[in-house]
């Protein structure tokens, strides 16, 4: 093999991004290692630990071939060539910057490793989304080394979207690289340019000093979310004024300068990354004594969790002013279809904003459901999970769709209503079915920054 590539985490990132280097590299011998030998050994099954379209064939194709998994971190480490490191960055807990900072035990920990295990020169990259100039520190680190070996630390940032994660590693729109601007970070530069360079264009490469590739992570995904944000918070105004923010959006979105993507009103963004980073860049302008700057940021992040309580509020205020004791069917869990991720998700807030008002739950989704049973063990109410829609809706007062799974578009609604207890109510946080239709079938509808159709 011309090379050995290790990937250190083997969670949404770093799974499906080393299969897809092993694919297009198979000249490379990938290894990906993690100390959760429950993860690795669901990654040389039939049952991979994560869900994402076209997952399955990458690695069936190359398993066992280049690709490998295994616990085996210090052998790894010796073997490697390049190190990948994908580990956790949660945001703080715990001490200075709780709620905003980043957390950086595992990346240390990981550094330290390294140093330990390592025997030879080893190029390592960055691809953890971390604030900027971390790599100062994971330099220092691995730097302090008594064997005299170099490390050169790069920053490749994932810009993956869970759900198309593997086209977005097939055909990026950019690949970026920082490297420090020295001899030896050039040349490591150059090394993980000409590996990216096997199936991405060169001109999608865009290489940087490592602080701008840092904050390009933290600076895209704030982008990203103030733009959910700002569209959600115009469907508020839009509900009182009996406006239709799809409308809004779409005259907005015709000026090339504004563009209509990520202007679809909904009840908010979540998954691991948005809030997270948002946070980091907040926490990063406090600490360089920007207080304007992170207090603008910091308003994306509240505006996201106004939107999920009021559609709470709405739900109560639609059904007579209380919940307490009427069964509600969640449709979906996950924070975005086709993924079984749920971290972040809107879901999981709405829930427990519906149990605090002593509401009974059905809740089914066709990935996520056993990360559901994960994030509400310690809510309190009756919750019931679901292997179909039509056995959560049975008997239910309301369904909120939370997801946009694409077969909640297809589903027997006129079945669903005729089982449901009456007045029937349908909250659509996704915009995704037909309205109408389903007011003409006899539902109560609410959707996202539109006109409600209610029954009087």
């Amino acid at each position: 093999m011309k090379k050995n590539i290790l990937c250190i985490g083997a969670g949404y990132v770093g799974g499906p991004t080393m299969a897809v280097i092993a694919d297009r590299c198979p000249d490379c011998k990938v290894t990906v290692v993690d100390i959760n030998s429950e993860r690795i050994a669901a990654w040389n099954s039939d049952n991979l630990p994560i869900f994402e379209p076209g997952l399955d064939e990458v690695v069936k194709r190359r398993r066992g071939k280049n690709l490998f998994y295994s616990t085996d971190i210090a052998g790894g480490i010796k073997a490697a060539d390049i190190i990948f490191v994908s580990v956790n960055t949660p945001t703080k807990t715990f001490g200075a910057g709780a709620g905003k900072a980043a957390d950086l035990q595992y990346l240390e920990k990981t550094a330290r490793s390294i140093v330990e295990y390592a025997d030879s020169d080893k190029i390592v990259v960055e691809k953890s989304t971390l604030p900027v100039r971390t790599a100062q520190a994971m330099s220092r680190i691995l730097q302090s080394n008594t064997k005299n070996l170099n490390f050169p630390v790069l920053s490749n940032p994932e810009f993956l979207a869970e759900g198309t994660a593997i086209s977005d590693l097939e055909n990026p729109d950019r690949v970026l690289i920082g490297g420090m601007e020295t001899p030896e970070g050039q040349a490591a530069l150059n090394e993980l340019v000409e590996l990216y360079a096997q199936w991405v264009p060169r001109e999608r490469i865009i290489t940087t000093n490592l602080w701008s590739s840092e904050l390009s992570k933290l600076v895209a995904n704030a982008l990203l979310a103030q733009r959910i944000s700002s569209i959600n918070s115009i469907s508020a105004l839009c509900e009182k004024t009996e406006a239709n923010v799809y409308e809004v959006a779409a005259a907005a979105g015709r000026d090339s300068r504004i563009g209509p993507k990520f202007l679809h009103a909904s009840i908010g963004f979540g998954g691991s990354c948005f809030k997270k980073d948002i946070l980091n860049l907040v926490y990063l302008c406090e600490y360089y004594g920007l207080p304007e700057v992170a207090a603008y940021w910091e308003q994306v992040v509240k505006m996201n969790d106004f939107q999920a309580r009021r559609f709470v509020q709405n739900m109560i205020g639609a059904m007579f002013n209380t919940v307490s004791a009427k069964k509600i069917a969640i449709f979906g869990f996950a924070f975005k279809a086709n993924t079984g991720d749920t971290r972040e998700s809107p879901a999981c807030a709405v829930c427990h904003q519906l149990l605090e008002e002593r509401a009974e739950l059905s809740i089914y989704d066709p990935k996520a459901l056993e990360n559901a049973k994960i994030d509400l063990a310690n809510a309190q109410g009756r919750i019931n999970y679901c292997t179909s829609p039509y056995e959560a809706a049975k008997g239910a007062h309301a369904i909120a769709i939370m997801t946009e799974w694409n077969e909640f578009k297809e589903l027997d609604y006129q079945r669903i209503f005729d089982n449901m207890e009456k007045p029937a109510f349908i909250f659509d946080g996704r915009n995704i079915v037909d309205h109408q239709y389903l007011y003409e079938l006899g539902f109560n509808v609410y959707p996202i920054g539109k006109k409600s159709l209610v029954h009087v």
